[in-house]
């Protein structure tokens, strides 16, 4: 498994998940807007905030249909692009604000125009986009830097996400391969999470999700099967406007994921030995498991039989799993109504 850094932080499969919140369009283009899902995605505890980077005279001829025409200003999706647009001045603002809240800055890019755009704000990685994944000159061009590329698998094959490995493996670059769905919202039954550990054993590399099923449960069920980054989309509210917000989880979400896949980690990294584990809680088993006691007073000489007896705490007597062994014994002495008997009580 090869394993690698990412602005300070190990991914790998020992390391606690890395957790991106991902704003993609849902700014709409409002660069306050944008500035203010930094802090929210700060507050929730998320590693990385990540936008996408979309330059529209780079990046479409005019002739793109809409998926879902979903804008009410916007004639064309051209239109729309042109709107989700950055100054080069204003994409640094954001990176520094992330930077000051002790977030990782990413911002996939959709043109060889938007990776030129990028390099100057020195990100430490590269989130690379369904889309883009079968785009060879990106990915030549984001590999020969040398920082670590994040694959996102969602639209490729095998043959092309195999194609998109060798590119950034025979350069030497460190790379993790994100299992996902390009559905919005992800229906569960499309989730994919037995793609993550077919990722891992066929490229020997750290495999993350990126997860549009609005909820947190793909994403700590992956932590669960071993993927080690995990990608949501994020909304301030369900009901905001944007494409993005039917497959995005709410900064509550976030907080709960981050901490729940932290929790997951954590217990799989610590697995226990369950006979030491018992040795240890041998003071509390001693508090909370039962005795035999006796339910009637009885009297030397006697056979005992069921009816004699009950179980209580505490678990200091003759244990209750034992009752098979000492019905139908001779009791050596009396014991009174309530009191543990003991092995010495026998014959």
């Amino acid at each position: 498994m090869s394993d690698f850094e990412l602005a300070g932080k190990k991914i790998g499969m020992e390391c606690p998940p890395f957790i991106i919140a991902e704003v993609a369009q849902s700014h709409d283009g409002n660069l306050n807007f944008a500035h203010s899902f930094i802090d929210a995605v700060a507050d929730a505890g998320a590693d990385a905030v990540k936008f996408q980077t979309h330059i529209a005279d780079a990046e479409t001829t005019g002739a793109e249909p809409w998926r879902v025409k979903f804008s009410k200003q916007d004639d064309t999706r051209y239109d729309y692009w042109k709107r989700m647009e950055f100054t080069a001045h204003e994409w640094r603002g954001l990176a520094d604000h992330a930077t000051k809240r002790q977030l990782v800055f990413l911002s996939s890019p959709f043109s060889l125009e938007s990776v030129e755009l990028l390099l100057d704000l020195d990100m430490p990685a590269w989130k690379i986009a369904s889309g883009e994944v079968g785009n060879i000159p990106l990915l030549e061009k984001v590999a020969a830097t040398g920082k670590p590329v994040l694959l996102s698998s969602g639209m490729s094959n095998w043959e092309e996400l195999d194609e998109a490995v060798n590119v950034v493996r025979s350069m030497g670059t460190p790379f993790a391969v994100f299992q996902c769905t390009s559905a919005y919202p992800c229906p569960p039954q499309r989730v994919g999470l037995n793609v993550l550990s077919e990722l891992s054993s066929r490229y020997a590399c750290p495999v993350g999700i990126s997860e549009h099923s609005a909820t947190i449960f793909g994403g700590l069920a992956a932590v669960a099967l071993g993927a080690r980054l995990v990608e949501v989309h994020v909304t301030f509210h369900r009901k905001m406007f944007g494409p993005d917000v039917p497959a995005s989880i709410t900064f509550e979400d976030l907080d709960e994921l981050v901490r729940g896949s932290r929790f997951i980690a954590t217990a799989l990294d610590n697995p226990v030995d369950k006979r030491k584990e018992a040795e240890d809680l041998a003071p509390l088993r001693a508090i909370f498991t039962k005795s035999i006691v006796a339910k009637v007073q009885l009297r030397a000489g006697e056979t005992l039989t069921a009816d004699d007896v009950t179980f209580k705490k505490p678990g200091t007597g003759i244990p209750a799993a034992a009752l098979k062994k000492i019905v139908g014994q001779k009791l050596t002495l009396d014991v009174d109504v309530n009191s543990q008997l003991q092995w010495s009580d026998f014959e």
